[in-house]
């Protein structure tokens, strides 16, 4: 067996340099004389690995001194609840923008902490485009927008930050964070399941603005509070310790990849070449409208789904996996998040089209 590309949605593919130096300091990391997972979260050790991660991940994404970045425990499902549990009374409205499977769930587990609002959706068009903004009722009093910047399973993304005026503007990144250049300050919120560009599941890395720390009510358990873990360095309670070591691993690749802008760029290539590749084709199609597809998540279609399973079993033993498509949606998708390469997406391609001369 060799290592296959993998293009799975998530967990997803990690980098390879990654993923060998983990395995090098499985037993034994640094001077610990045993494994990261094996010693105290507040050993000197960790915490200067957690101070140092914290700060290359400033550094990436020019998070500004008026911010708090917190390692958390779950995935973004939990926070669905916990945000609204930690920013509204349940007397309070929220917005929501849904454009997919994971802004309906944001909504559904948002709602028994706060009055969520649904003030624009793009269902009618089965989640292909983003609603026009002028379509938008957006509430100036809402407590927050929420809104999924990128949606994992229709493929769609958000090309700009959304003008929400006062309102603060929470984000789930959890399928975009760290794949290009953002403004964090044109956000309240900021949070992502680590399991598609960060590092393993299990791990949520969450940037909150300073004021929005001192909504947290006192009446709210400990452990689910912001505040508190901002108050402990997200040292509160033992956090995932060997997620963590692994996202401080990911933020020095990605650091020696030339940063956010180097990984923009490679990305905007690498989705542009597959985009062209369903375009220029009659043997498969991708449904979304062009101003809003992803680059992270590239759902399409075989014209003859038939094939889909000989697709997949070809592809398999070409080396290419991760490939079938959302249960939801069916067909195919290929996640090409920064641990794919161009490389990668170019083997893919070429299988794609020699598959299509075959059976087109």
């Amino acid at each position: 067996m060799t290592r296959g590309c993998n293009f799975s949605a998530g967990p997803a593919a990690l980098p390879e340099e990654v993923l060998r130096q983990a395995q090098s300091e499985l037993l034994e990391w640094g001077s610990a004389r045993a494994s990261v997972m094996e010693i105290s979260h507040r050993s000197r050790a960790f915490m200067d690995l957690a101070e140092e991660s914290e700060q290359d991940l400033r550094d990436l994404m020019s998070i500004p001194d008026n911010y708090r970045v917190l390692f958390l425990q779950g995935g973004a499902t939990q926070h669905f609840a916990q945000i609204p549990m930690n920013l509204a009374r349940p007397d309070q409205s929220a917005d929501y923008i849904v454009t997919g499977a994971w802004g309906e769930k944001a909504v559904r587990e948002g709602s028994p902490y706060v009055q969520a609002r649904i003030a624009a959706s793009s269902i009618d068009s089965h989640y292909t485009r983003i609603p026009a903004r002028s379509a938008w009722d957006l509430d100036p009093d809402a407590c927050y927008l929420h809104y999924t910047p990128n949606e994992t399973i229709h493929g769609v993304e958000f090309q700009d930050v959304p003008e929400v005026g006062n309102v603060p503007l929470i984000a789930d990144m959890s399928s975009d964070i760290l794949s290009r250049p953002i403004d964090v300050s044109r956000f309240g919120l900021i949070y992502a399941g680590a399991q598609k560009n960060i590092g393993a599941s299990g791990l949520v890395i969450l940037i909150i603005r300073d004021d929005l720390l001192e909504r947290c009510p006192d009446s709210m358990a400990r452990i689910f509070s912001y505040a508190e873990h901002a108050a402990g360095r997200s040292l509160f309670n033992t956090p995932n310790t060997y997620g963590w070591y692994l996202a401080s691993l990911v933020f020095k690749w990605l650091k020696a990849q030339g940063g956010v802008v180097a990984m923009g760029e490679r990305n905007k290539s690498k989705a542009e070449l597959l985009y062209s590749t369903i375009d220029q084709s009659d043997f498969y199609s991708n449904p979304v409208e062009a101003s809003a597809r992803s680059w992270m998540n590239v759902p399409f279609f075989l014209g003859r789904p038939e094939l889909d399973a000989a697709f997949l079993a070809e592809a398999d033993a070409a080396g290419l996996i991760g490939l079938k498509g959302h249960r939801v949606l069916g067909g195919m998708r290929a996640s090409i998040y920064n641990a794919i390469s161009l490389d990668q997406v170019r083997t893919l391609v070429d299988f794609m089209r020699d598959f299509a001369s075959r059976h087109g």
